[in-house]
């Protein structure tokens, strides 16, 4: 079984490597429009790059008949460029399409928050495939709905350094029920902090937090490398990922605040990208599951060395160390 998870971490590796020159790229776009009276309207258009010049080439398409009534003022932070600017629309948005060009051609998704007078929300998520959407009356909450665990999904499965600590976990866990037993313990941890920070009754520094990840896959390939297996992450590991789950919690609220939550809709919203998240985590899991299935029979037609794969098992957490310590230097290089 550890054996599996060898190649299993192996392939994340390579994977979560090939994907760190897409990140920028993947990453969704955001569109914030906020009515500040009845016919005018702030927005934030904030557009993933990949350096200060290397903009993705998408733009906001308002409706026909709005007039942009202050100079865009565009600045780059973190990278990705944001836009403010101030437009006026006759009758307001309501009933009225917004489009965003150039989608097509790119691999991003672009989450749309519209905040009314009243304090409703309007919440949508355009994709290559669906560029543009009319402007909802009322807030929609099978939509609310669809949009926030939609989100989620592709929240987790995007997010490398918390699939490779679950595959460190699973690794560590060894057999069918220690890795259920783990991951439902990594999953009500998280679901905790992940509440709290979203609600803002618990805050804490992104920057420290994004590190501490990191760091978290440092320790379990430690772990890994370590001959003993008498320590408290081998016999317990539940202890570890319930621990170490608190904090990815943060992490994975860090994502939901960049959209925010719906005022009117925040149960429903956040019930959703939290579901959405245990779903990508549960797709991950059985992929990996899977894959065990099909290698434990394969291993069965060959004559491996048993001592051959617990050296080669060892000898994998150096680089999975390696490149969580990396990710460490890089965003400990954040903090300023």
């Amino acid at each position: 079984m550890r054996f599996f998870l060898l190649i299993s971490l192996l392939l994340s590796m390579v994977f979560s490597l090939a994907l760190e020159t897409q990140a920028n790229e993947n990453r969704p776009a955001y569109l914030e429009i906020k009515q500040t009276d009845e016919d005018t309207y702030n927005m934030v258009w904030k557009v993933p790059a990949r350096g200060p010049e290397m903009r993705l080439n998408i733009h906001v398409q308002l409706p026909v008949g709005t007039e942009i009534s202050q100079p865009t003022i565009t600045e780059y932070v973190s990278n990705a460029f944001i836009d403010r600017s101030v437009f006026k629309k006759t009758g307001g948005l309501a009933g009225e399409r917004i489009q965003i060009s150039g989608l097509a051609s790119v691999t991003s998704d672009v989450l749309v928050r519209i905040e009314r007078l009243n304090g409703s929300i309007v919440i949508a998520r355009l994709t290559p495939a669906a560029p543009s959407f009319i402007v909802s009356k009322v807030t929609d909450s099978i939509q609310v709905a669809k949009t926030y665990l939609l989100f989620g999904i592709e929240h987790i499965l995007q997010g490398w350094d918390h699939l490779l600590f679950v595959a460190c976990l699973a690794w560590i866990a060894g057999s069918w029920r220690r890795i259920l037993v783990t991951i439902t313990g990594f999953t009500i941890a998280h679901s905790v902090t992940l509440t709290l920070a979203t609600l803002e009754l618990v805050r804490l520094p992104l920057p420290p937090i994004e590190a501490a990840i990191a760091l978290s896959i440092v320790f379990l390939a430690r772990e890994i490398v370590l001959e003993r297996r008498d320590t408290l992450t081998w016999r317990y590991p539940i202890a570890v990922s319930a621990s170490f789950g608190l904090l990815h919690g943060f992490g994975f609220a860090s994502a939901l605040k960049d959209i925010g939550l719906p005022p009117t809709e925040i149960p429903a919203a956040l019930f959703s990208f939290n579901v959405g998240v245990e779903i990508g985590q549960i797709i991950f899991v059985l992929g990996v599951v899977a894959f065990l299935s099909l290698w434990e029979r394969m291993s069965k037609m060959t004559s491996s060395s048993p001592r051959w794969i617990a050296r080669s098992e060892r000898l994998l957490g150096y680089p999975v160390g390696s490149l969580a310590m990396l990710w460490t230097v890089e965003r400990v290089a954040n903090f300023t």
